[in-house]
């Protein structure tokens, strides 16, 4: 299906819709509170923090191991990657630890990663292309390792809020042979949340375009939407009833132009905004939290 390029590239509008924080005044209690939880659950149960995946100063990741498989099962847990959001310019891992627990305690392994912030340095500029391959870089390494903390690297799905969204739909198209030597597949399933999943709109939004520096050409080769769809796994979107047009938008986009075999699920989740539905999908009996168990457990 063509992809609908009818937004309008006023800038005015677009800080409108894209601007979350503005959407969402009592953001800084949601940041603040998960910052509060996530130390707490790192205090409180079992967890492996900053493990490197590669020789970046961020290039880390969390792992929080689960104790509840099933005696003589035989086989490792399903693996929940989780990738924050921030429009690829802001938050961290430490603040998203709160969503282990639930997962943990449903027999899931579940590993926190940490990434480069855009605009980077003079010396070392980062942009969406350089988070992408710490990415897969991750991904691989999580293949590599993750039997030793009582993971299977067969069941592994990414789950991710916003700019995080936009990677795990991305990691569905990676041609993993060719990354690591993994295995066709590498990444089963993915949970985008919230997603950006075409940057377009964002290259000609001002207070993001001046830290992303979006190309046209990136644009094209970073926007899921405006890919092939993979030729193997499955991707579910949610996004918060009480967020912007254009995110609500954004999340529809990507399974009109995948198509349902590979979109079967785009759930618009009535009563949520942008920061809220973060919590939803660490909340046992929520929608959110069902698809990525559904996921998980495919």
């Amino acid at each position: 299906m063509a992809l609908d390029t009818k937004t309008p590239h006023d800038p005015a509008w677009l800080e409108l819709m894209y601007n979350n924080r503005a959407l969402v005044p009592e953001h800084v209690n949601y940041f603040a509170r998960w910052a509060k939880e996530s130390a707490q659950v790192r205090a409180d149960h079992p967890c492996v923090a900053d493990l490197a995946y590669g020789k970046g100063a961020r290039e880390t990741l969390d792992i929080f191991p689960t104790t509840q498989l099933p005696p003589g099962s035989g086989k490792g847990a399903p693996v929940l990657v989780f990738i924050h959001g921030g429009y690829w310019r802001a938050l961290d891992k430490s603040d998203h630890s709160f969503i282990a627990p639930a997962f943990n305690r449903e027999g899931v392994c579940v590993v926190v990663v940490n990434y480069s912030l855009c605009p980077g340095t003079p010396e070392a500029p980062v942009g969406i292309p350089q988070i992408m391959r710490q990415m897969e870089k991750a991904i691989a390494w999580i293949w590599q390792n993750i039997g030793r903390y009582g993971g299977d690297p067969h069941r592994i799905t990414v789950a991710g809020h916003s700019a995080g969204g936009q990677l795990a739909a991305m990691l569905l198209t990676s041609v993993w042979p060719l990354i690591g030597n993994l295995p066709d597949g590498a990444v089963r399933s993915a949970l985008s949340i919230s997603g950006v999943h075409d940057l377009d709109p964002l290259m000609h939004t001002p207070f993001l375009q001046e830290t992303l520096k979006l190309t046209e050409q990136q644009v094209l080769q970073y926007s899921p939407a405006r890919l092939q769809a993979p030729g193997q796994g499955m991707l579910y979107c949610a996004v918060g009833g009480d967020e912007s047009p254009e995110f609500i938008r954004q999340a529809r986009l990507v399974q009109d132009a995948w198509g349902s075999h590979a979109v079967p699920r785009c759930q618009v989740q009535e009563g949520l905004n942008h920061f809220s539905i973060v919590d939803a999908l660490a909340r046992p009996g929520h929608d959110v939290h069902h698809m990525a168990l559904i996921l998980l457990r495919a």
